[in-house]
């Protein structure tokens, strides 16, 4: 895979990795879950040299209190593998040295050069954000988009089971305007088995 892409997947690893956050009050938020195990698919598109550029991988999301780790895959093998802890963010790829930092938006300056900040995403993916206004978002069928409190454009697309009290999103998509063009995200949950 030439750097470039394997570059690109790893940013798509720190987007989903951007998320330690400490953990939300249940009489906050409700239904929200500390420990959550997901599958999936992603899209991204982005500009890289002023030229448009896609890429597509699947991933697996474990979060527990204190620790998230996300597992980045083309249908082939193992892209990547990020850690994340209140002490530590750690990237492991196959046949290099383990990037550490501090936290995920040091590593992936490190492996990148440059930061990416998402810190909403544990959020997202149980269809919670902040919004810009800095109140609290619950995203259902009826009200479904919001703009967050760092620049995300958010579009819960489609639901787990709309029928449920509170559904838990299947397709969120992302979008950002950056310094080097618009970014899109396009993540598709895996139906919980």
């Amino acid at each position: 895979m030439p750097i470039t892409r394997r570059l690109s997947l790893l940013a798509i690893a720190a987007t989903l990795a951007g998320c330690a956050t400490a953990p939300l009050s249940q009489s906050t938020v409700g239904a929200y879950r500390d420990t959550i195990d997901l599958a999936g698919r992603l899209a991204v598109s982005y500009q890289k040299d002023g030229q448009p550029d896609n890429l597509n991988g699947n991933f697996t999301w474990s979060q527990k209190p204190g620790r998230i780790d996300v597992a980045l895959s083309s249908p082939f093998s193992q892209i990547a593998a990020i850690s994340v802890t209140p002490q530590q963010a750690t990237l492991t790829q196959a046949g290099r040295e383990p990037l550490v930092a501090g936290d995920i938006d040091t590593l992936t300056a490190q492996a990148l050069g440059w930061s990416l900040p998402v810190a909403g995403l544990r959020d997202w993916l149980q269809g919670y954000a902040v919004g810009a206004d800095g109140k609290r978002f619950l995203a259902s069928p009826a009200n479904n988009t919001v703009t967050t409190n760092d620049g995300w454009r958010l579009r819960f697309a489609s639901w787990q089971d709309e029928k449920a009290a509170q559904p838990l999103p299947r397709r969120i998509d992302a979008a950002r305007t950056t310094a080097s063009g618009e970014l899109e995200i396009r993540i598709v949950i895996d139906p919980a088995s």
